[in-house]
């Protein structure tokens, strides 16, 4: 990304395209991960995308309306972890300005950097509305062990959190990285020369 202001935004036509378009990638990734019973999410290839492109604001906002679309169509319990997907958006912006998108080895520290996003944000959630469990099933195997070994719910909770988001992260930072890499060049200009113009304004 070049160095611009990285939370300057406008919503030009460019990311009017582009957030439906990572929101539909999101929604393919979570239904992939669904149909093939896979112990991860999938489910912010699209928000990290996004947020390569086009900055932190677009990341976030790309991750709210995801949250409440899949609220509306699919699981009403999106809705609560829209923070989440806002706090993902952010952090993959940052990153992404900071220059982590440069080589596949700095894809995969953001991987681990935005998978203790997701915990820290997610984990009070989980505790205040499902006792602290994810409904994933690696996770939950995990958090019912250091229960019956009388660790701290909080405790639990979180790396209950972690053991599957640092996985899952990982691996949409390293699908994002390589889609992005993938890319005409002339569409990453477009969003560079989109955030030029809003700097100038």
């Amino acid at each position: 990304m070049s160095k611009t202001n990285m939370w300057s935004f406008k919503l030009s036509t460019a990311s009017i395209v582009l957030i439906p378009a990572a929101v539909g990638i999101n929604y393919i990734g979570k239904l992939f991960a669904g149909l093939l019973k896979l112990p991860l999410w999938l489910d912010s290839i699209g928000t990290i995308l996004a947020a390569m492109l086009a900055g932190p604001i677009v990341g976030a906002l790309c991750g709210l309306i995801n949250n409440i679309i899949y609220g509306l169509t699919l699981d009403p319990v999106s809705f609560v972890y829209a923070l989440t997907s806002v706090g993902i958006g952010i952090a993959a912006g940052i990153m992404a300005y900071k220059g982590y998108i440069r080589n596949i080895g700095m894809a995969v520290v953001m991987g681990l950097v935005i998978s203790l996003v997701a915990t820290v944000i997610s984990t009070p959630i989980n505790i205040v509305y499902w006792g602290g469990q994810t409904g994933n099933i690696w996770g939950d195997a995990l958090f019912a062990t250091l229960i019956a070994n009388d660790f701290p719910l909080w405790l639990a909770s979180a790396l209950d959190e972690l053991v599957v988001d640092i996985p899952d992260k990982i691996a949409v930072v390293v699908i994002s990285f390589l889609l992005y890499k993938g890319l005409p060049n002339s569409l990453d200009q477009l969003f560079k020369n989109e955030k030029n113009r809003v700097e100038q304004l």
